[in-house]
């Protein structure tokens, strides 16, 4: 057991640290080869799983509405589906209805569907005030939305975990599934962007 020096557990951070630093001294890991590990699975191989789920559901009706009464189920016909996603909820963005997810307790994310979380995710700052103030960290963020659009923030827990289907920009109608893929974001799929029209 790693601790403190004075019995105490090292926070994971740490002790993560501490590992790495130990599998490369004895050459078994390359940082730089990690790190590019980490970032491939945090920005494109998990939210690229999530974005052919949001991509199927614009351009498929009977899909969409599968999404949205059974994520988990209507997400694993894709083959999406393991460890942080045995129960993901999904709830649509409109012109009139905001949702964006945060988890207060800790980082619950939908792993299948969005890779790692990112550092904002998890960041205390973000978990408290997203609750109680969403419209001005969302515009903090980047995203500002109209004074009448309502705004759902989705409590991520490790019972339940949300996946954000936003909303289809407009000019987009003729675009295939496998052309909306590359326009959905993380960021939009979490509730803290919209995804933009090429």
């Amino acid at each position: 057991m790693t601790t403190d020096g004075s019995g105490g557990r090292l926070p994971v951070a740490l002790r993560t640290e501490a590992l790495e630093q130990l599998l490369t001294e004895r050459g078994l890991i390359d940082p730089k080869v990690m790190d590019g590990l980490i970032t491939d699975y945090e920005t494109n191989v998990g939210p690229l799983n999530g974005a052919k789920v949001v991509a199927r559901a614009w351009t498929d009706p009977r899909y969409r509405r599968r999404l949205l009464e059974e994520g988990t189920a209507a997400i694993k016909e894709l083959g999406f589906s393991g460890p942080q996603g045995e129960h993901i909820v999904v709830v649509e963005n409109t012109a009139t209805t905001h949702n964006v997810v945060v988890c207060t307790l800790c980082s619950c994310y939908p792993w299948p569907v969005l890779g790692l979380p990112p550092s904002w995710y998890k960041d205390p700052a973000y978990r408290a005030r997203m609750v109680k103030e969403p419209r001005k960290v969302l515009s903090e963020m980047g995203l500002e939305l109209a004074e009448d659009v309502r705004i759902t923030v989705r409590d991520s827990t490790s019972e339940v975990r949300w996946l954000v289907l936003p909303e289809r920009p407009a000019g987009t109608e003729r675009l295939s599934e496998e052309q909306l893929v590359p326009l959905v974001t993380r960021d939009a799929m979490v509730g803290v962007a919209k995804v933009k029209a090429p």
